[in-house]
């Protein structure tokens, strides 16, 4: 399955601004799988997307859990929570 990976705020600076990829997983497409999954890849994505830290994920533009399948040619954005003032 084709995936848009973006990236912002400081997971930008740590990870880049995103890619295209290919994503085959045995486990359901879901937000959580592919964000263990990119843990798995390198250093960076494991310090970067840690369990413990605040990363909020999107499918489409719209928030998403864990639990929220993906499919091909989904955009997915990873970022760090926002507040304002």
């Amino acid at each position: 399955m084709k995936l848009h990976l973006k990236f912002f705020a400081s997971l930008r600076e740590a990870l880049g601004p995103g890619e295209t990829m290919e994503w085959t997983s045995a486990e359901a497409p879901t937000a959580g799988a592919l964000r263990q999954w990119l843990r798995d890849r390198s250093e960076a994505h494991a310090q970067a997307l840690a369990p413990g830290r605040a990363v909020r994920v999107a499918v489409d533009q719209t928030m998403a859990g864990d639990a929220t399948p993906l499919h091909d040619g989904a955009e997915v954005a990873f970022f760090p929570p926002v507040t304002g003032g």
